[in-house]
């Protein structure tokens, strides 16, 4: 049985010339349509997530279109997209909700011009032997991109294998995920764990430094997002750099002077503190419908307007955390831990540790943490204190850190085979830290329910007092996890894959 032949990539350059004059043998490309002239928006995460799985979302007048590996494009009418939840039903919907965030914003990253045209290579009496379609891409700010989709016709498969051959056989074209970063160029390659290049023979002080810079750039990447308040993301990303910048403070001890030490971790503590409040109120924003469904339906009344009371908090916080943001002072601040990093031979001062060579002082380190999880866990019973759990769980995000710090240093794959049982046992950890601290908050906001609640005041008692219920019971639920999720960490081949890695010096790339 014959099949039907299909191929599209995306080339640099503009090919419709080259197109038109196309010829093989006898047959010729010829335009089976005018060319259709439009305006295109793309869009994408700030994260880049449809670019790294492959796809590229357009906007054309009243329509999305999805472009992916697929030869057909995906097509919807509708209005131009925000989060995918918002979105209204359809093809290019149901794909992106299994892409996107639904925490993450779909952004314009720029805008430019299409046209499309549809050719086919034509014989003598003029009957098609390959259908094309071409579209050609035009930026202000990056160079012309063309889309070449060829569609064969059954019983035709020599003319199509021959004119892949005469566009050079496919194999100088881009792929999608390229695709936005060539258009608009700047507007990609935001990475939430940048990539840092780590010399085995370089200094754990060197290493210190490096990983600090990169983090605070992360961090000032987010700012503006923050202060627009694109997506809650943007703060969540904000902090999750400046807490690995403490990390490394903390964890990589006597690789800069005490004092120093202490007065870099006070000055990060203040910038992390400042937005505090802002990400609780997120969170619980964000498990809004969560914790409905955990109640009984005559007791979510009462959290509705719990809700609202944080909506509106959030509003506020949201607005002053934006003008710290802008303020001369928190700029000042970043610009001066900016040029201390830039510059850190000449200005940071070094403690006994920092000239030890990276890989030496990286497993001594992950090693001497690897055993404190290891005897924290062994300990855990049924009646184990809930403090002792959460020290579990600091001493489990400390050792990833470190390890993800550290990776570059070693193999990947062997890395890999480490990290995945920790993070399940972190995760269970999370789970349960969770439980406990939101727990905790709302217990304190039963506790401040005065006058300003007034007529509300009983019913959000009631809803909060079933909720308190319902997350004790899934702490008791993650506490039982905990030890099954130890024990599939603490397997025989991760104890010897930590040994060897970390503590017998094999393993390094």
């Amino acid at each position: 049985m014959t099949v039907t032949l299909a191929k599209q990539s995306y080339f640099t350059g503009d090919l419709r010339q080259n197109l038109l004059e196309s010829c093989i043998g006898r047959l010729r490309m010829a335009p089976r349509q005018e060319v259709v002239h439009t305006g295109f928006s793309a869009y994408d995460t700030f994260d880049g997530q449809l670019a790294r799985e492959g796809w590229l979302l357009i906007g054309t007048g009243d329509k999305l279109c999805l472009l992916g590996e697929k030869i057909d494009p995906i097509w919807q009418r509708g209005a131009l997209p925000g989060f995918t939840a918002d979105m209204g039903d359809g093809p290019v919907r149901e794909v992106l909700l299994g892409i996107v965030s639904p925490l993450r914003r779909l952004m314009l990253i720029g805008e430019g011009d299409l046209d499309c045209r549809l050719l086919a290579l034509l014989d003598d009496e003029h009957k098609t032997r390959v259908r094309c379609e071409c579209w050609t891409f035009m930026t202000k700010a990056g160079p012309t991109i063309t889309r070449i989709a060829l569609q064969g016709v059954r019983g035709y498969d020599k003319a199509f294998s021959r004119l892949c051959a005469r566009l050079g056989g496919f194999e100088n074209a881009l792929s999608v995920e390229m695709v936005a970063g060539r258009l608009f160029p700047g507007t990609t390659g935001y990475a939430a764990k940048p990539a840092i290049d780590i010399a085995p023979d370089g200094t754990a002080f060197d290493t210190a430094g490096d990983i600090i810079r990169n983090y605070i750039a992360v961090a000032r990447q987010n700012e503006d997002g923050v202060i627009e308040d694109i997506d809650s993301e943007f703060l969540h990303d904000y902090r999750i750099a400046l807490r690995k910048i403490r990390s490394v403070l903390s964890l990589f001890r006597n690789v800069y002077a005490a004092d120093f030490t202490d007065d870099l971790k006070a000055r990060f503590n203040t910038l992390m503190a400042r937005s505090g409040r802002l990400r609780d109120l997120d969170v619980y924003l964000i498990q809004r419908e969560t914790y409905l469904d955990l109640v009984p339906r005559d007791m979510q009344p009462g959290l509705k307007m719990l809700f609202e009371e944080f909506a509106a908090e959030r509003t506020i916080e949201q607005r002053r955390f934006a003008a710290h943001l802008r303020s001369d002072g928190y700029r000042r601040e970043m610009r001066d831990l900016i040029r201390l990093f830039d510059t850190p031979d000449s200005s940071l001062p070094k403690g006994p540790k920092a000239d030890q060579p990276a890989l030496d002082y990286a497993r001594v380190m992950i090693w001497k943490r690897y055993r404190k999880v290891c005897a924290t866990a062994a300990i855990i019973s049924d009646a184990t204190p809930d403090e002792q759990i959460h020290e579990l769980r600091i001493h489990c995000k400390k050792l990833r850190y470190l390890i993800e710090f550290f990776a570059p240093l070693f193999a990947a794959d062997e890395i890999r085979i480490l990290i995945k049982p920790l993070k399940k046992l972190q995760d269970t950890l999370g789970d349960f830290n969770d439980c406990s601290v939101q727990q905790e908050a709302l217990a304190n906001i039963l506790d401040g329910l005065d006058e300003t609640y007034a007529d509300r005041k009983l019913e959000i008692a009631k809803s909060v007092g079933a909720l308190l219920t319902m997350l004790d019971q899934r702490q008791k639920r993650a506490r039982g996890q905990v030890t099954a999720y130890f024990m599939a960490f603490d397997s025989p081949a991760t104890r010897d894959g930590f040994e060897r890695l970390f503590r017998t010096g094999g393993g390094a790339s």
